[in-house]
């Protein structure tokens, strides 16, 4: 389930998704406070609370993020920073998605190795969860950009409410490996730009 406007047409965070985010950290009203002065900043955030996040490297999370519009429940919401798709998952999920990862690769040595497609098709995904901490992008989503070409931090899914919904460590481990089995099957001929793909969050399971 994936709709292809225009990244300018995304819209910012709502109050209601910073106040969900601003929720994650100790001082909530400070971040809010931060953020009504300076709408244009990123700021770190702590995981284990109010999200955890798995960090996926950005062409492999796109793949992840298209399967779970496409075919599945949706996502909750997702960033990029620098290169890399953030897909805030609930809490928890950064514990136990490395031993289903690692669950699924060993399948993949045993008499089911179609699963993946291959062994190793799946790239290492960061699990940031409790004691770890992440940059969100600036809740109007204008964060400076590097280099004068895209933005050095932008959502793509951008809260929008203060109980979003968020994807489970099952729901993401059955996204990489849809992702996986398309990153084999791509064919010889580059693929088309998917960077300007934001995603209809008012279709979301």
């Amino acid at each position: 389930m994936s709709s292809t406007r225009n990244a300018s047409d995304a819209g910012g965070v709502t109050p209601d998704g910073a106040a969900w985010l601003a929720s994650a950290g100790t001082y909530p009203r400070s971040t809010l406070s931060h953020w009504g002065e300076r709408p244009d900043a990123p700021v770190v955030l702590p995981c284990g609370v109010a999200f955890d996040v798995v960090s996926a490297p950005a062409v492999f999370g796109r793949r992840m993020l298209d399967r779970m519009w496409e075919e599945g429940p949706g996502s909750g919401p997702v960033a990029e920073f620098r290169g890399r798709m953030l897909l805030f998952a609930a809490p928890g999920t950064a514990q136990r998605l490395p031993v289903l990862m690692e669950w699924e690769e060993w399948a993949a040595h045993g008499q089911d190795p179609g699963r993946t497609g291959r062994t190793g098709a799946v790239p290492p995904l960061l699990c940031h969860g409790t004691g770890d901490a992440v940059t969100v992008p600036a809740p109007t989503g204008t964060t400076a950009r590097t280099g004068g070409t895209a933005p050095a931090a932008r959502w793509l899914v951008a809260p929008d409410t203060r109980h979003p919904w968020l994807p489970g460590p099952e729901v993401l481990l059955w996204a990489a490996v849809r992702a996986a089995r398309e990153a084999v099957r791509i064919s010889i001929f580059p693929p088309a730009d998917r960077g300007a793909n934001v995603y209809d969050v008012s279709r979301r399971r």
